[in-house]
């Protein structure tokens, strides 16, 4: 049986097709002031991430900006981020849950930890301004004159990624809080995951 021999022409859209998707998926990565960033697009969001150094009572922290270029709402949780390595795979905990660990479990020295940490690779991304993010969640936490743990979980529900409707032309930052175990200590030698819309952003290992 001879081969099909396709048009120069369709040979050559498929080219440009095949072309298109892997630039869609493609994951960039930049430098900024020592932190390394990677962000992608898929169905019009743009997700940055970057881990933050730093560990809190027992979790691994992501910094996560995501803006929403496309014409639908978009719902962003957290428990969608996942952190996986070899065939192991742990989900973030959902805002709630960080608020009460911290608040059982966190000393004034993790709160300034959690703070500037996250503060430092916020504002490290270029020209990032949020509709509903840390800044406006900062200013409504009011955790002047507050005992250490009730500040411990005022500041995590400022800084923690929330469940967040995100209309088009919105955008929201948070940290999502990943749980370390006896045998996942830190987050490394693995990727980051995150499921939205029915896209799966796969993120480079680090």
């Amino acid at each position: 049986m001879r081969p099909v021999r396709l048009p120069r022409c369709f040979v050559a859209v498929l080219a440009l097709a095949a072309f298109a998707v892997a630039l869609h998926a493609q994951v960039i990565e930049y430098e900024t002031n020592g932190i390394k960033y990677q962000t992608t697009t898929r169905a019009g969001l743009t997700v940055i991430v970057t881990q933050l150094p730093n560990q809190v009572a027992g979790f691994g922290m992501i910094q996560v900006s995501i803006s929403n270029g496309g014409q639908a709402f978009q719902f962003i949780r957290p428990k969608d981020f996942s952190y996986v390595r070899f065939d192991t795979s742990t989900s973030a905990l959902d805002a709630g849950q960080v608020v009460d660990m911290l608040l059982g479990k966190a000393s004034g020295a993790d709160v300034i930890k959690l703070v500037m940490s996250y503060e430092q690779a916020l504002y490290g991304i270029p020209n990032m301004r949020t509709n509903n993010g840390y800044e406006q969640r900062r200013q409504n936490s009011m955790t002047y004159g507050m005992p250490a743990r009730l500040k411990a979980a005022a500041t995590a529900s400022a800084i923690a990624l929330s469940d967040t409707r995100l209309a088009p032309g919105q955008s929201t930052d948070g940290a999502v809080f990943i749980p370390l175990k006896h045998d996942f200590k830190t987050l490394a030698g693995g990727h980051i995951v995150f499921r939205c819309a029915g896209e799966v952003f796969t993120f480079n290992p680090d």
